[in-house]
């Protein structure tokens, strides 16, 4: 929906309003307060669009990885057609009661190969509460708008392959609900999508129902060894203590860990997190199935994989020529004033990542397209780490936001250092300007210098 709203009728079993009989509800009703205008909640394919039964006037989307989400009872034949491709928040109807109904309300519904799944935590996991708060069509994009926001795309959780073991004869068992309030608040904080954490938890310990010591030496409910819980153990349940055996710390201490391994690098860096978990590639497939069959979700990150960003890139690397980089400013602080649009790479608006990829076009420089993945690139060789305070006009730097703690979300080019000032795309507050730069508060801050790379011939 467009606009406010409330939630009439949840996900599970009810009685129903015109049969008078207790059956499963498919999906969770939402009644309009403002606009009644209803939107696709994700980008796919239109794979029905008319009249359906008890639905009435619906459409299904088809968006790829077996999920679909279908929108019912709308009050006139939809206004996209079977076969049309849609983008998140596009409009395809008006909130109606056709069908089998008793008033006017959207029913929204989500199925997982087929299956229908509590379509709550699936837009959670895609950035949205569904508490009338947050209009539905923001699904795949950041959280509300705040200083410093976001420099990513998303993509979808990738499918699993072969080989896999358990997931071919155990079927996903029920999440108990304080596990599944853990998976969802641990994924919150670290941005990532929690039925991956679900998924974990499924074949370590069937969410904390099996309790005994690993053969290898791992505890707890998600199943970490005491040295790697050492070093990645978080306090969950904020008691002042983090315990190995403690469902809370440990379902955090696996978010944190999974995104300090890179799972927001792609499909590639989401198999390559998933493996450090457990070293073996039927356990990555496993993991990807069971997360598919809780709901799979949207990574927030870049689909590049550059790689995990160790090390200080090339200290003995040129640095960007001066006439190079006063022509990136330049065009850059040309942008002030334009709108922050996620996703924007010009003419008319930019994200943080988006204006960056786009200044160093302008002299030649072809840049991944997140912040992450770019300042992945600059590791690899492209540009060098610079200490604070030896920052130059044109110097990237880096910082977590929105996506948690342990990834970089945004991304500024240094306009002024005698002023600490930058030119860069701050929040769709904000937009595009002049604003200070400061390291306080922050878990990364990283400045790099780009290298004299894809120069021009001269």
């Amino acid at each position: 929906m467009t606009g406010t709203y409330r939630v009439t009728s949840t996900f599970g079993m009810r009685l129903h309003p015109t049969q008078n009989v207790h059956k499963m509800h498919a999906g969770i009703d939402l009644v309009a307060t403002g606009s009644t205008t209803i939107v696709a909640a994700a980008a796919g394919t239109v794979t029905e669009a008319g009249w359906r039964g008890g639905y009435g006037n619906q459409v299904l989307i088809d968006h790829g990885n077996g999920v679909h989400t279908r929108y019912g009872h709308l009050a006139h034949p939809p206004t996209v057609t079977i076969g049309q491709s849609v983008q998140a928040g596009a409009p395809i109807g008006i909130q109606g009661a056709t069908g089998d109904v008793s008033g006017a309300h959207l029913h929204f519904e989500v199925r997982q190969n087929g299956q229908a799944i509590d379509p709550e935590p699936w837009m959670a996991t895609h950035g949205v509460v569904l508490d009338g708060r947050q209009p539905v069509e923001t699904v795949g994009a950041p959280p509300p708008a705040v200083d410093d926001a976001s420099a990513g795309i998303g993509f979808p959780l990738p499918a699993p392959s072969t080989p896999v073991r358990h997931s071919s004869s155990t079927p996903a068992a029920p999440i108990p609900e304080n596990m599944r309030q853990l998976y969802i608040a641990a994924a919150e904080k670290y941005v990532m999508p929690w039925t991956v954490l679900a998924a974990i938890g499924m074949i370590e310990t069937r969410h904390g129902a099996l309790t005994s010591i690993s053969s290898a030496g791992a505890q707890g409910p998600m199943q970490f060894m005491p040295a790697t819980f050492a070093t990645y153990g978080i306090d969950g349940d904020g008691d002042g203590l983090a315990d190995i055996n403690s469902p809370a710390d440990s379902v955090y201490s696996a978010a944190n860990y999974l995104t300090a391994s890179g799972i927001s690098n792609g499909e590639q860096g989401v198999r390559d997190a998933i493996f450090a978990y457990n070293r073996a590639d039927w356990y990555v497939n496993d993991v990807l199935t069971y997360a598919h069959a809780y709901g799979g979700g949207t990574v927030m990150g870049g689909v590049e994989n550059c790689g995990d960003g160790s090390g200080n890139g090339d200290p003995n690397l040129s640095p960007l020529a001066g006439q190079r980089a006063t022509t990136v400013l330049t065009w850059a602080n040309a942008q002030a004033g334009k709108p922050y649009i996620f996703g924007g790479t010009g003419p008319t608006g930019f994200d943080c990542s988006g204006l960056v990829q786009t200044a160093f076009k302008q002299i030649g420089i072809t840049m991944p397209r997140t912040a992450g993945a770019q300042r992945n690139w600059l590791a690899q060789g492209n540009g060098f780490r610079v200490e604070p305070g030896q920052e130059r006009p044109g110097d990237l730097i880096f910082w977590d936001s929105y996506l948690g703690p342990n990834q970089v979300g945004h991304v500024v080019i240094v306009n002024d250092p005698a002023t600490r000032t930058t030119i860069d795309a701050r929040s769709t507050r904000s937009g595009v300007g002049n604003f200070p730069y400061s390291s306080e508060g922050k878990h990364i801050y990283e400045i790099w210098r780009v290298g004299n790379v894809d120069a021009p011939a001269v």
